[in-house]
C-alpha cells in the first residue's frame, strides 16, 4: 500500500492504567475514488512499535461503491509490507516475480530492503474489502537486504474465550515459521462476548493492540474501534477483555524497542534526508534498483515532490531512566 505522510499528525491520547490510547486518522490514498484508511502510526508522539512503523486500517468497504483497492506499481526501500485481511481478496505481484493472493486469516510478507516494487489489486470476487496494512522498519544492518516474499496461513489457536490466529513471533503456544530481522510478534484475537483472556508475553516486548472490531479492555482500558493501545516493556502479561453481547476482533503487534530513528517519506524507510532522496531519484529514473512488475495493465506511480526542507529522521519519545512505560 502507498501513501505515507511527510508529517503525521499528533494523536489523541488518554491515560489510564499504563495504556497509552491513540486515535486514528482519515487518510485518502488518491485517485477520483479514493480509498481511505484510518492511520494509527506513525503519530508524532510515536513513530514505532518495536519495529513496526505503519499501520493502516481499512474497511469494510463496498467495492461497488468505492471500486476497491487498485494501487499501481510503486516502490519501497528499508522495510517488511505485511499484509492482512478480514474480508476480501487482493492480488498481489512485485518485481522478485511473487504473484499470490491475500486472503483473510494468511499472512503475505514482503521484502524491500534496498529496493523492490509491487502491485496491489482487489479481485472481481470481492464485494467488501477489509483489512489492515503493516509495515516493519528493518534493523540498520539489514536495510538493503534483497527481495523476499513469505505466505504463511496460522493455525487458530482456541483458548478459553478467544481464538488466535499468530502471523509473526510466537503467542499463546504458537510460532510463525516466518523469519523477521528483530524480534516481532504479529498476531489477530477474536473475543467471545463476555470473555476476559490473560496472555503471556515477552517482558522485553512493547505491544499496540489494534481493536478492529467491537471494544476491547486492554489491561483496564477501554479500547473503541480503530483506537490502537499502546503498553511499554516491563509486562509478563497483558489481560483483554470483552464486555460486549458481540465478538471482538484485534490486532496484537509487538516487538523490543527499536532504537534507530528512521526517515519515513511516501513508501521509503531510510536514515536520513539523502537515502530518501536517492531512493525517489532511482524510482523516477526506472532504475534496476527497484526492477519491473509484470502483469499490471497501467502506469507505475511517480513520486510525488520532496518537501522543501530537510526530513528529520524521528524516533520514539526519550523514556525517562529506569521507566518501563
Amino acid at each position: 500500500m502507498s501513501g505515507v505522510e511527510t508529517d503525521p499528525a499528533a494523536p489523541g491520547t488518554g491515560p489510564g492504567a499504563g495504556v497509552e490510547v491513540l486515535t486514528p486518522r482519515d487518510v485518502p490514498l488518491g485517485g477520483p475514488r479514493a480509498m481511505t484508511v484510518r492511520r494509527t502510526l506513525p503519530q508524532r508522539a510515536r513513530t514505532l512499535i518495536g519495529a513496526w512503523c505503519f499501520i493502516d486500517h481499512y474497511g469494510p468497504d463496498d467495492v461497488a461503491e468505492t471500486g476497491g483497492m487498485d494501487v499501481a506499481p510503486h516502490p519501497h526501500i528499508g522495510l517488511q509490507t505485511v499484509s492482512w485481511l478480514f474480508s476480501g481478496e487482493i492480488e498481489h505481484r512485485d518485481s522478485l516475480g511473487s504473484h499470490a493472493f491475500v486472503r483473510p486469516g494468511e499472512l503475505n510478507l514482503m521484502t524491500g530492503g534496498h529496493g523492490i516494487s509491487h502491485t496491489e489489486v482487489s479481485t472481481p470476487g470481492t464485494t467488501l474489502l477489509h483489512g489492515v496494512q503493516l509495515w516493519v522498519a528493518l534493523p540498520g544492518e539489514h536495510r538493503d537486504t534483497g527481495r523476499d516474499f513469505r505466505h504463511h496461513v496460522p493455525a487458530p489457536v482456541r483458548l478459553d474465550g478467544a481464538v488466535i490466529r499468530v502471523f509473526l513471533g510466537s503467542l499463546a503456544g504458537d510460532t510463525s515459521p516466518v523469519p523477521a530481522f528483530t524480534p516481532l510478534l504479529g498476531a489477530e484475537i477474536v473475543l467471545e462476548p463476555h470473555s476476559t483472556t490473560t496472555l503471556d508475553v515477552d517482558p522485553a516486548f512493547e505491544h499496540g493492540l489494534l481493536v478492529d472490531q467491537g471494544s476491547v479492555r486492554l489491561d483496564g482500558t477501554l479500547l473503541r474501534g480503530a483506537e490502537l493501545g499502546y503498553t511499554g516493556t516491563g509486562n509478563r502479561t497483558i489481560t483483554l477483555a470483552n464486555e460486549t453481547d458481540v465478538p471482538a476482533r484485534a490486532v496484537l503487534v509487538g516487538g523490543t524497542p527499536f532504537e534507530e530513528r528512521i526517515v519515513m517519506w511516501w513508501n521509503f524507510v531510510g536514515r536520513s534526508h539523502e537515502d530518501i532522496v536517492e531512493a525517489r531519484t532511482d524510482w523516477e529514473a526506472s532504475s534496476d534498483r527497484f526492477g519491473h512488475v509484470d502483469g499490471y495493465p497501467g502506469d507505475r506511480i511517480p513520486a510525488p515532490a520532496l518537501p522543501n526542507a530537510t526530513i528529520a529522521p524521528r524516533g520514539n519519545p526519550t523514556r525517562p531512566k529506569g521507566s518501563t512505560r
